[in-house]
C-alpha cells in the first residue's frame, strides 16, 4: 500500500481507478493528438502558380519546419496532409483521387488558392477545369487568394494543427462542428 502511494506521488498525471480494478489514463488521447498534430508530413500537389508560394513556405524566410511540417513527401504512403496548390483539370482528377486513396489514415487535405477551391478564373473559359478539389476528395481547410501568400499557408497549417490537437475527428474538422 505504501509503494502505491509513492508511485502515485511520482506520477505527474491522474490515475482513475475503475470499479473492475482497471486504470484509465485520460491524458493519453491528448498526447496522441499533440504528437499527430506536430508531425504532419505534407504531400505536395502543385499544378500552377500557387506551387511557387508553397515552395516559399519551405524557404529560410518562412521555414515551416519550425511548426512540424519539415518532411515534405513525394509519396502518398508517407504523408499525412495533401496540399493541393493550383488548377485541377479533368486529366489530373483521377491522379489526385488515387494519391488521396493511397494516403494512410488519418489524412487531411488543404486546398490552396482560388483554382483549387473553385476552379479560379480558368473555370469559366474552358471545359477541362474542375470546379474545386472538393468535387473529387473531401477538403479540410481552404486558403483563399490568387495566389495566396505564404503566410496564409502557414496560418492554414497551424489551424489544422489546432483542430487536430483539440481532438476533433476528420468529419468534425470537415464540417467545422464541435
Amino acid at each position: 500500500m505504501l509503494e502505491e502511494k509513492n508511485i502515485a506521488k511520482e506520477f505527474p498525471g491522474q490515475i482513475h481507478e475503475t470499479p473492475g480494478g482497471g486504470v484509465v489514463l485520460s491524458k493519453l488521447d491528448d498526447i496522441i493528438n499533440w504528437a499527430r498534430s506536430n508531425s504532419l508530413w505534407p504531400l505536395t500537389f502543385a499544378t500552377s502558380c500557387c506551387g511557387i508560394e508553397m515552395m516559399a513556405v519551405a524557404s529560410a524566410k518562412y521555414d515551416f519546419s519550425r511548426f512540424g511540417f519539415e518532411v515534405a513527401r513525394a509519396t502518398p504512403r508517407q504523408a499525412d496532409v495533401i496540399i493541393i496548390a493550383g488548377t485541377i483539370v479533368n486529366k489530373m482528377a483521377p491522379v489526385l483521387k488515387r494519391l488521396y486513396d493511397q494516403m494512410a489514415d488519418p489524412k487531411y487535405v488543404i486546398a490552396m488558392g482560388a483554382c483549387a477551391i473553385s476552379g479560379g478564373p480558368f473555370f469559366y473559359n474552358t471545359y477541362s477545369v474542375i470546379k474545386g478539389a472538393d468535387h473529387i476528395i473531401p477538403v479540410d481547410v481552404y486558403i483563399a487568394g490568387c495566389p495566396p501568400r505564404p503566410e496564409a499557408l502557414l496560418h492554414a497549417l497551424i489551424t489544422l494543427q489546432e483542430k487536430i490537437k483539440s481532438g476533433l475527428t476528420r468529419e468534425q474538422i470537415k464540417t467545422g462542428k464541435d
